[in-house]
């Protein structure tokens, strides 16, 4: 007994998937090892590494369980292939969870995936004598029917499967208050409060580093021994993406497509206008109202190739895009230097709140952020950000916006006072010792 009690407290964060790619889930093995004086034990997929300062923590041990990779099935039959990587997942989760770790207080695991997760962690929690608490990303089955619709059998019985697992749950997060209500009301689930908490050939950009430069960026210059930025530099826009059917990627190609023919409009200039005379004029320092933007896209997913092929058909003067996948200490270095976000999530459930939008606002970031109907919790327009619901509107902020930049864009600079208040005013920090610390304490008990 007297062991029992001097025993550190010990919680599980379960992740079936790339725990490199779930900074939400990263945050809360953080707070539970700083915050809540924990031993932390990450089980999860590998793929990308996670934050430096879990690596680091000597209170975190990561785990790392092998993806299910059934190609050659799901040729022959997609539904045997589904069950059959849910099986191996299932008894991979039990033994990880048994064997591999030491036995937790609690177990707390990301949702979705709810298939095999749910009842393995529920499993796992009874057999080893430790609580279970579901922290709800969005719902399993909304993603499922974005590609086999809802009313599809294996749709409905996912459905069933999530909701009587997620109930079986001794305690809960969520990350907007649409879904506490959507919980709480439709499923029987009481929570805790929500934590919000070039490609192709050239182009605008590239030209200016035909001739190698030490001196020089695309986004600064060296002085006299110091570096500033340059007056007719690019505005660096960026959003991140996993590149899947609930974030359309092609509203922002055609936003961009279309400011880029609005600006040659407004300046007078020709379809047939030499793009070349236009890019040494950029590149000898020739500064116009409106600047050229690049766009910088972060992230993995299935459909990036589709879509770097389309950018590469793209005949783009003013506008430039790179894709690249960051290292998660590197990220929000680029946030810092960024000029604007883009937010393309929509939410199959139009209840969850993308963790992008978070990490943009702690970094000082405003956002253009795809309307749905509880982005609002978190957007705050014409405070920290502006929200669009067509490719049209989103070019018309763009044009609005970046006007005049870098020093008379006002209405810019104006955001990203906002999204600085918002980022210092909802730290994580704050957030989670406020909502999650609480209900960790009482689910423990």
């Amino acid at each position: 007994m007297a062991e029992e009690a001097g025993r550190r407290r010990r919680a599980a964060v379960v992740v079936l998937g790339d725990i490199g790619r779930s900074p939400r889930m990263q945050y809360h093995s953080l707070s539970l090892a700083n915050q809540a004086g924990m031993e932390v034990d990450i089980v999860a997929n590998g793929g990308s590494d996670p934050h430096l300062s879990l690596r680091e923590n000597p209170s975190i041990h990561i785990h790392e369980m092998k993806s299910v990779q059934l190609s050659g099935i799901s040729k022959i039959s997609g539904a045997l292939a589904l069950l059959l990587k849910a099986a191996i997942q299932f008894i991979m989760l039990i033994w990880f969870l048994c064997f591999k770790i030491p036995r937790p207080d609690v177990f707390i695991v990301q949702n979705p995936p709810s298939v095999p997760t749910l009842a393995a962690v529920k499993l796992v929690s009874w057999l080893r004598g430790a609580k279970f608490i579901v922290d709800w990303h969005n719902f399993g089955y909304t993603l499922l029917g974005l590609s086999h619709g809802r009313s599809h059998v294996i749709v409905k019985v996912y459905f069933w499967f999530e909701k009587h697992f997620g109930r079986m749950a001794d305690g809960a997060f969520c990350v907007t208050k649409a879904m506490q209500h959507e919980l709480a009301q439709n499923w029987g689930i009481k929570l805790g409060g929500s934590i919000c908490g070039a490609m192709g050939s050239a182009d605008c950009i590239s030209v200016e580093k035909e001739v190698e430069d030490k001196n020089t960026t695309v986004l600064t210059g060296k002085i006299d021994g110091g570096v500033s930025l340059k007056p007719n530099r690019p505005a660096l826009v960026v959003s991140s993406t996993s590149w899947t059917p609930d974030e359309d990627f092609s509203i922002l190609l055609e936003a961009a497509l279309m400011y880029d023919r609005r600006v040659a409009a407004t300046l007078g200039e020709e379809d047939s206008m030499d793009e070349g005379q236009l890019w040494i004029d950029i590149k000898n320092g020739k500064q116009f109202d409106y600047p050229r933007l690049l766009f910088v896209i972060t992230g993995k997913g299935p459909d990036r190739k589709k879509y770097e092929e389309q950018i590469k058909r793209l005949k783009l003067r003013r506008v430039a895009f790179r894709t690249m996948w960051l290292a998660s200490e590197d990220y929000p270095l680029l946030l810092g230097s960024a000029d604007l976000g883009v937010s393309l999530h929509t939410s199959s459930s139009g209840l969850d709140l993308p963790m992008k939008v978070v990490d943009m606002f702690g970094c000082g970031l405003p956002v253009c952020a795809a309307s749905f109907s509880c982005i609002e919790e978190l957007v705050k327009v014409n405070r920290n950000g502006l929200l669009f619901s067509t490719s049209s509107e989103l070019a018309d902020e763009l044009m609005m916006l970046f006007k005049g930049f870098p020093e008379e864009c006002d209405t810019l600079k104006s955001l990203k006072d906002g999204a600085l208040s918002t980022g210092s005013s909802s730290k994580w920090s704050a957030e989670w010792g406020t909502n999650a610390l609480p209900l960790v304490n009482q689910v423990i008990g």
